[in-house]
């Protein structure tokens, strides 16, 4: 059965066996019914909405400060880390409102776990195979979409309509509020951030379940659908399935990062040597290898600009853009990002306030942020700007 606490404070009294607490991640009230409902059923098992990754971060404070400057710049690793950060500023936003710290809640049935000596289970999907599937599911009309509201919130577009917002929204259901906001922006991301994950925790409470009397704390905007799960444990996917990242995107998105590079090249030398047979063909080819290196290179110092990069950092940009695009081991941004680094050395204190982030105009004063932002958009204004040059320069030589 279903009892009421607070418009945005739901139990769950599930069985004799296992009992759900949802919560806001930002309500005052949710602390102290998560220590009151541990001391009333007396658990075997605390069950947490993390897991090993954000459990880490939580609990290990320290973290931040021994993570290279490599790790933030490389790979994918800028969109996912300014994921988590921006989706922490919003929750952190909406908690400075009650004066609670977001994820308060999951640090008391931490500490009731740990003084209590009862078993910590984490039964949330690892934070980077949802991002990786949120981001292969979604379309590319999602993708734009999501990401014009990123930048946006970014340069501050939304702010105050945001801060009328945040006011509704805590006289509402919270967490509610924003799955249907996200809903009207990206179906796909919705799916993969909450209805995935209900049924993952959902099979991970069961597993719980089966070992002893359980409390778990989660979302209330995973509740309904966890309960779902329970009433019908048949309909939950497997593990494999839930945890597997598909690659047939990927695969297409590896492909592309070879051929068109190589198709560039190849135009360009097949370009060349016209000219060279046909000096007056040599007019083309360097309007073409203008239109490439300036339409390429303000791509990606737009998107370095964007990240609100050092106007070094914007210049590297624009002279990294036109040959990185040429070679798939290394991105504009990566380079940017590093000379970014190197003019904007984060300090300690910057490592240390990431998990303090709740502005969006805090994301341009912290520089290991900043150092993520010029990476990711560098990159994308890099990509962007790819495809805008080769859609000019082959009507021109057809």
């Amino acid at each position: 059965m279903y009892i009421v606490l607070q418009v945005w404070l739901v139990r769950l009294d599930y069985d004799d066996t296992l009992t759900i607490v949802g919560t806001a991640h930002i309500s005052r009230e949710s602390i102290e019914e998560v220590k009151k409902t541990i001391a009333e059923v007396k658990p075997d098992i605390v069950a947490v909405e993390l897991d090993r990754k954000r459990y880490k971060v939580m609990t290990e404070r320290k973290k931040w400060e021994n993570t290279r400057i490599t790790d933030l710049i490389k790979g994918g690793n800028a969109f996912f880390l300014l994921a988590q950060i921006f989706l922490g500023s919003i929750q952190r936003r909406l908690g400075s409102r009650e004066g609670v710290e977001p994820g308060a809640e999951m640090m008391i049935a931490i500490r009731c776990a740990r003084e209590q000596r009862l078993r910590l289970k984490l039964v949330d999907r690892d934070i980077g195979i949802t991002f990786k599937r949120m981001w292969v599911k979604m379309g590319l009309r999602e993708r734009m979409r999501l990401l014009w509201h990123f930048i946006k919130a970014l340069v501050g577009f939304d702010e105050e309509e945001e801060d009328m917002d945040i006011s509704q929204m805590l006289k509402e259901d919270v967490i509610s509020t924003l799955i249907q906001e996200l809903k009207e922006i990206a179906p796909s991301v919705t799916k993969v951030l909450i209805f995935e994950r209900d049924a993952y925790i959902a099979r991970k409470l069961l597993e719980c379940k089966a070992q002893g009397k359980t409390v778990a704390v989660v979302g209330a905007g995973h509740l309904n659908g966890i309960r779902k799960y329970l009433d019908r444990p048949e309909k939950i996917p497997t593990y494999k399935r839930l945890e597997h990242v598909p690659q047939k995107n990927l695969g297409l998105y590896k492909t592309l990062s070879i051929l068109i590079p190589m198709l560039i090249l190849g135009m360009f030398s097949w370009l060349a040597v016209r000219a060279y047979y046909d000096p007056s063909f040599a007019t083309v080819l360097w309007s073409s290898l203008f239109v490439w290196f300036m339409i390429n290179g303000i791509g990606s110092a737009i998107g370095a600009a964007i990240g609100g990069g050092h106007p070094v950092s914007i210049a590297t940009a624009f002279v990294a853009a036109p040959f990185t695009s040429l070679n798939p081991a290394i991105a504009a941004g990566w380079v940017a990002g590093y000379v970014e680094a190197k003019v904007r050395t984060p300090t300690v204190k910057d490592f240390e306030s990431l998990g303090t982030v709740e502005r969006f105009r805090d994301f341009y004063r912290n520089r290991a942020v900043k150092i993520l932002m010029v990476t990711a958009f560098a990159n994308l204004g890099s990509a962007i700007a790819t495809y805008v040059a080769l859609g000019l320069i082959i009507p021109t030589i057809i």
